[in-house]
């Protein structure tokens, strides 16, 4: 009797459930359920208080999904400034200093505008963060990334879209995976060389 008590617990909490059949999925329910994966993880592309302070507002400037003119006010707003926060953090950066402190800056078309600290750069190593094309391109992404998350969040479905017709619900259901498809694809065809504010920072 105590040998089988030691064997239950040897076994792992999250044991697979041998009493159910491995569900048989297709290519294309495997693609989606891969792409689905892929958009639970598309907050990690974003700064996290911006991620952060939508998901704490949102039920309350939404009213949970009921909204009247108030509050859809309210909450256009707060997507607006998550957006533009989004779009503006896409611009930062960070570095160490020789002591290891990390200090933030923006980045310019001639180089690195340091904010949190009175560090400069040398020349050499400032022309490494000027502003570049593929910076305006993630700031856009980013801005996608943050529209596909708030059309997951139902509050905001249900606020600006209380009775969808069937075509809509389509399109807000579909939406977003794409957005989630091909920026997820962008990113990992061209990640981001940057650290700014909310994103995590570098061990260099």
């Amino acid at each position: 009797m105590d040998h089988i008590n030691d064997d239950e617990q040897k076994l792992p909490l999250l044991d697979h459930n041998r009493e159910v059949p491995e569900a048989e999925r297709s290519m294309v329910q495997r693609a989606i359920s891969q792409t689905f994966q892929s958009t639970a993880h598309l907050a990690n592309l974003l700064p996290t208080g911006t991620v952060l302070s939508f998901q704490l507002l949102s039920p309350i400037f939404t009213n949970q999904g009921n909204c009247d003119s108030v509050n859809k006010f309210m909450t256009y707003t707060l997507l607006s400034l998550s957006a533009f926060s989004c779009f503006l953090l896409s611009f930062t950066d960070s570095f160490r200093d020789s002591k290891g402190n990390v200090c933030h800056g923006f980045a310019t078309f001639k180089g690195l505008w340091v904010i949190d600290g009175s560090t400069t750069l040398p020349p050499e190593l400032d022309a490494k963060y000027r502003l570049r094309f593929i910076d305006f391109v993630h700031a856009v992404m980013s801005v996608l990334v943050f529209t596909a998350i708030a059309l997951f969040d139902q509050n905001v479905v249900n606020c600006f879209f209380p009775s969808p017709s069937d075509e809509a619900q389509q399109m807000l259901t579909a939406l977003p995976v794409g957005i989630g498809v091909l920026c997820s694809t962008l990113f990992v065809a061209f990640p981001t060389q940057r650290y700014g504010i909310g994103f995590p920072l570098s061990k260099t």
